[in-house]
């Protein structure tokens, strides 16, 4: 689903009335959900939760009443700063997307201007941002994951529309720019990398790149720059199918989806001796454009994700180390087709952050922390 001032949290805190999902020792999770004041309350406008760290910091965006988008940072007590870098557009779809955190709490992303340009941004842990392009850079510039050394990667698009990754140095001295070797040069083709947890802690990269045809192939790109590709069996090889990493952990263990030959997505999961292990969740449609999609992965080898039903509403999951799956849904998730929930990711023991649409399309911030 893989887009400064302090307010207040408006709190639309609820805690689960039922069993909540349980990691691993059996560590019970309570939801709280929340919304930035400021958020709009008009369809596909809300607050989404998208990335967590250590001590419950959890990052993400709001999209306004006038459909401009704005990032925030929640603080463990619900405390949460908005933000945008200073030349982040005013018009409606403009704005701050943050993708990536570190668990210093340095920020990146991207921001659209208002020509619709899309450029990168780090955002330190003391609040000041930097804006910076790649070079060759065309309409989009896509900062999607930062180490804990300040190492950044991300995928910007050229003049052409041809994807590439890139490597930007913490210092932001050097961009390195690199290729998967067959990834396609038409219009929309080319590189990408994962967001979010798409790198480790040494600067091993996950992502994935179209060919010619259209065809999704994964990879794993070393920190020396050596490139592994990644192909699911049973993934299809037609346009808008293959195989689409989701995120690496610091053990190299890649989740990701797969689309067969229906177009029905599906889960996987490789670890670093390249065997690679299917699944999906019960009760996923098997119609095209339903299925299971794993949205992280955590340190501990456990799986966050969503999975849509037959009805087409998301279902959030979490997939422990050892393959079992629980299932959960935000309370006051709508149940309309396109509505549900959607867990974004989990950090290191085991809180969840993401986001839900209500019977209204009104998106709202959810945290899952460990019961005390």
């Amino acid at each position: 689903m893989k887009r400064i001032s302090i307010v207040v949290l408006v709190f639309c805190t609820c805690f689960a009335l039922a069993a909540w999902p349980q990691t691993r020792a059996g560590t019970k999770l309570n939801m709280t959900t929340f919304d930035v004041l400021g958020a709009g309350t008009g369809a596909y406008q809300g607050t989404c939760g998208i990335a967590i760290v250590q001590a419950q910091w959890t990052m993400g965006w709001y999209i306004d009443a006038n459909t401009v988008y704005h990032g925030f940072l929640r603080a463990p007590d619900g405390t949460i700063t908005s933000f945008d870098p200073p030349d982040a557009g005013t018009c409606p779809y403009c704005g701050t997307e943050p993708l990536g955190m570190n668990a210093a709490r340095a920020i990146t992303g991207g921001y659209a201007d208002n020509d619709g340009t899309v450029h990168g941004f780090k955002r330190a842990p003391d609040g000041t941002i930097t804006e910076f392009d790649v070079p060759g850079a065309g309409p989009a510039a896509w900062p999607a994951n930062i180490n804990p050394n300040g190492l950044i990667s991300g995928n910007f698009a050229d003049a052409n529309n041809v994807w590439h990754g890139f490597v930007r140095s913490p210092d932001g001295d050097t961009i390195t720019i690199f290729d998967v070797p067959g990834a396609g040069t038409g219009s929309g083709q080319g590189t990408f990398t994962d967001g979010l947890d798409g790198m480790t802690p040494d600067g091993a990269i996950a992502g994935f790149y179209t060919g010619g045809h259209g065809v999704s192939h994964g990879y794993l790109r070393a920190p020396d720059g050596t490139i592994t590709k990644i192909n699911v069996p049973g993934a299809g090889t037609a346009p808008g199918q293959g195989t689409e990493p989701a995120g690496i952990n610091p053990a190299e263990t890649i989740p990701g989806v797969y689309f067969d030959k229906k177009g029905v997505y599906h889960g996987f999961v490789r670890t670093v001796d390249g065997s690679i292990t299917t699944f999906d969740v019960a009760g996923a449609g098997t119609a095209a454009g339903q299925g299971t999609w794993p949205d992280n992965i955590n340190a501990y080898g456990e799986i966050v994700g969503y999975y849509v039903d037959t009805n087409g509403v998301s279902h959030g999951y979490i997939r422990d180390s050892k393959g079992t799956i629980t299932t959960f849904d935000a309370p006051g998730a709508g149940t309309g087709a396109g509505q549900g929930t959607w867990p974004i990711s989990n950090n290191g023991v085991g809180a969840i952050a993401g986001y839900y649409a209500d019977a209204n399309n009104v998106y709202h911030g959810f945290l899952m922390t460990p019961q005390k």
